[in-house]
């Protein structure tokens, strides 16, 4: 690993410390309406015209965040405490919660006011070393039969894909082989990019959903009383925020029930029998721990297992973020259609943002999963089974909210107060764009 032991984590620290910096509150970012009368015919910039929104806006109108995707505001009582919904399989009950509210004036909650991307770096870190202890505590408890098992699960993917017909992942080996410095980018890609890259990401999505969207914050490029950030809000934020919680946690359970040996450990001259033989008559090369390879400090150590490549998880988190960044709403100035001519035929093209999310939201899954099979890390049913994952992780991050009373307790009992940030929608007056209040999102456990 050599430098990268150093490098890695420390564009990892310089993301997060980053990611809080640009998100500080460097004002009093109080929203607020500007009185006037609104007509119920002026659009909303959270209804993006079709051209525009991609194939799914996620706003709650377009029904994507669906009420138990969204974080429900907390009903307040008289004597300190507040009310929460917890619902379980239809079944919905209150819970009473304490209200930290009057711990706000704290110097911690202070603290999260002024850096609220803070709470951000805490539920990252929460849910990535708890997704890390438990792949840690599988591989210092794996048994030998575990492997040959693994060996054997690898195999019968082997076989499902040539029935299928997509046993490519020699040819695409074979391809980059030829090729040693696409070779060599390709290692770098997959051993560097997924971690960093997911932090950039939620770091942007904040930026964009939420910061860009404080009306009485001047930041560059966006005069105080103005917005320029999506439409979606925090509430866009916090439902990727929790769906890469919940991949994580169904990713856990597969590879504890049914471990997949990923296709470079096929190759292992040590194991003898027929399925030893088998298993490396595919001839598949580890091209990133080799000498020339790229490995990473997060996957050479004892406490990783090798035998979780099914689902990949590499693709789950880049096919979540390349459909977010293909699909997110602008805002109203982004949006401008481009007319043109083509002889008798006049054309309507999206703006050149637009493009661009279209041309890197493809591009990136597309990317990480030629990584994850050039390097044989993973079969292509793995990166289906991840995007599968990345479905369901959509489908019930809203489960997650039943931790909120955990929550509510945890911060009564270290006296902290956590900032709220508020959704903006914007409306389209006959003399510009003003803002318009909503209730408050709760910014949710992940």
């Amino acid at each position: 690993m050599g430098v990268g032991a150093i490098l890695e984590p420390l564009v990892v620290i310089v993301l997060l410390f980053g990611g809080t910096w640009i998100n500080r509150l460097t004002a009093s970012a109080v929203t607020h309406s500007h009185g006037r009368q609104r007509s119920s015919n002026y659009p909303r910039a959270d209804s993006p015209g079709p051209l525009e929104s991609g194939y799914i806006s996620p706003t709650p109108k377009d029904g994507l965040l669906s009420p138990r995707c969204r974080s429900p505001p907390a009903e307040v009582l008289d004597d300190g405490w507040h009310k929460r919904h917890v619902d379980i399989f239809r079944l919905s009950f209150p819970v009473s919660t304490p209200d930290t509210v009057v711990f706000q004036d704290r110097l911690l909650s202070r603290l999260l006011r002024k850096l609220p991307f803070l709470v951000e770096c805490w539920y990252w870190a929460l849910v990535y070393w708890t997704y890390q202890l438990g792949r840690a505590f599988t591989a210092v408890t794996l048994q030998e039969g575990t492997v040959d098992v693994a060996r054997r699960h690898a195999l019968q993917l082997i076989q499902a894909e040539e029935a299928l017909g997509i046993f490519w992942e020699l040819r695409i080996q074979h391809w980059f082989l030829r090729h040693p410095l696409a070779m060599t980018y390709i290692n770098w890609i997959y051993s560097f990019i997924h971690i960093p890259g997911t932090i950039a990401f939620l770091v942007w999505l904040y930026y964009y959903t939420i910061t860009r969207n404080r009306v009485e914050e001047p930041q560059p490029g966006k005069p105080r009383g103005l917005v320029s950030g999506s439409p979606a809000g925090p509430l866009l934020y916090q439902a990727q925020r929790r769906t890469l919680a919940v991949c994580n946690l169904l990713a856990f359970v597969v590879f504890t029930v049914w471990p997949c040996m990923p296709p470079r450990l096929l190759s292992d001259p040590t194991v003898e029998g027929p399925e030893g033989e088998l298993a490396r008559s595919y001839g598949f090369i580890d091209t990133v721990h080799g000498v020339n390879g790229a490995g990473s400090v997060w996957t050479e150590n004892r406490f990783c297992n090798q035998y979780a490549a099914m689902p990949s998880l590499h693709f789950g988190y880049s096919l979540m973020i390349g459909l977010t960044i293909l699909t997110i709403p602008l805002p109203p100035h982004h949006r401008r259609i481009i007319r043109t001519r083509l002889g008798p035929i006049g054309l309507r093209l999206p703006s050149w943002r637009r493009v661009l999310c279209l041309v890197l939201g493809f591009l990136y899954p597309f990317t990480i999963l030629v990584a994850i099979v050039a390097t044989a890390n993973h079969f292509i049913l793995d990166a289906i089974a991840g995007a599968l994952i990345c479905g369901l992780g959509w489908r019930f991050n809203g489960v997650l909210l039943n931790l909120l009373p955990v929550e509510d307790c945890f911060l009564w009992i270290v006296r902290i107060h956590k900032p709220e940030p508020s959704s903006i929608r914007v409306i389209n007056t006959s003399d510009g764009w003003e803002s318009d209040d909503v209730a408050p999102s709760q910014a949710t456990l992940a």
